[in-house]
């Protein structure tokens, strides 16, 4: 006969073994959620295409970081949101001059696509109907290229000294195309900082960089909710 002490040893073995074994089986089955994460494949880069005139480029400032679209991108890395800013901003560009310049980029993929033009439309007195026919054929360019581009619209205005009317009637504008073609927009780029001296350049047109960090939170404020 077995001794007593034996058995229970036996037994301890035996329960110990089959512990291991039931173990085993759930790390197999039941992968923990921690390697999981791991794995995750990281989220594809999207674009976001600024595309102005001499306010997004930056015109006037000590370094092209100091430009509403890269302080924008700032945050976005601070979020660790998967999206790239391009900065397609051009000096003195009309809403005719970006008609013709869009094509060349949209070469690239477009996710999210801003439109900033028409401020020198409108110190040059051009008709605010032809700046909103040239502004709808951009519209239509990215939308037959990237259909599911998110868009939106970054209005402006014309100082009173334009005229009351042509004022009125120019500012109306982005309004409208934002509302006819499904824009987010952004009532007025300036504001807060449009007319005030401490936040433009001595141009008085031309915003400082204290300026530009304005016109970032004008746009964060809406484009944050269309990422």
């Amino acid at each position: 006969m077995y001794k007593p002490t034996f058995i229970y040893l036996l037994l301890l073995v035996w329960w110990g073994t089959g512990c291991a074994e039931k173990g085993n089986t759930q790390d197999k089955t039941n992968p923990g959620t921690n390697q999981e994460t791991t794995n995750k494949a990281p989220q594809a880069m999207k674009n976001i295409l600024f595309f102005g005139n001499s306010l997004t480029a930056g015109y006037g400032l000590n370094s092209s970081t100091e430009s509403f679209p890269a302080l924008i991108q700032k945050k976005i890395d601070s979020l660790d949101w998967p999206y790239k800013a391009i900065n397609a901003g051009l000096s003195g560009e009309t809403s005719a001059g970006g008609k013709n310049r869009i094509d060349w980029l949209l070469r690239q993929p477009v996710d999210v696509f801003v439109l900033e033009l028409g401020a020198n439309d409108g110190l040059r007195g051009i008709p605010p109907s032809e700046t909103k026919k040239n502004l709808q054929a951009i519209v239509d360019k990215v939308r037959a290229k990237y259909p599911e581009a998110k868009l939106v619209m970054l209005g402006m205005e014309v100082p009173p000294s334009m005229g009351g009317a042509y004022a009125g009637e120019f500012r109306v504008i982005f309004r409208q195309l934002a509302n006819e073609n499904n824009m987010a927009l952004v009532p007025f780029l300036l504001e807060g900082v449009g007319g005030v001296r401490s936040l433009n350049q001595p141009d008085g047109v031309h915003p400082t960089a204290a300026g530009q960090k304005i016109l970032a939170s004008n746009v964060w404020e809406v484009l944050k909710d269309v990422l």
